[in-house]
């Protein structure tokens, strides 16, 4: 009993906010390596379409070069979200997303070729028509 009675005068002499602001202080390191750690994908590391474009030559026999898929297993992919192309590709590559042929496409490439198929395929646009 007297083991929790100074637990708990200890606990009153720790000034108030000393264990919350040492917590936040933990957080804000921890958030800052994650931030190292697993940069964004944003429109600063945009790739160059032009250069996707010459690149998307080992994606066409599946997609096509206008990103319309010519099997019916294979996605369009013309205009999704370059950020999501590029998340797609590298899960591909490290095997964390599983497609046989995906998988062997994706190992071949490198950062800047996924970031430039990426560029090129968000690039496209095209139109939708909805039944009336």
């Amino acid at each position: 009993m007297s083991r929790r009675v100074n637990l708990l005068k200890s606990m009153r002499r720790t000034p108030r906010g000393t264990n919350c602001s040492a917590r936040r202080h933990v957080l804000q390191i921890s958030l800052f390596c994650a931030a190292l750690l697993f940069p964004p994908i944003d429109a600063a590391v945009a790739g160059n379409a032009a250069a996707g474009k010459t690149k998307a030559v080992k994606c066409q026999a599946c997609h096509g070069l206008d990103g319309i898929s010519k099997l019916p297993e294979a996605p369009h992919i013309a205009g999704q979200p370059e950020p999501y192309i590029i998340k797609s590709l590298r899960a591909y590559r490290q095997g964390t997303r599983k497609d046989e042929m995906m998988s062997l496409v994706a190992k071949q490439l490198n950062n800047e070729d996924i970031e430039d198929i990426a560029a090129y395929y968000s690039a496209i646009e095209f139109s939708v028509k909805v039944p009336q």
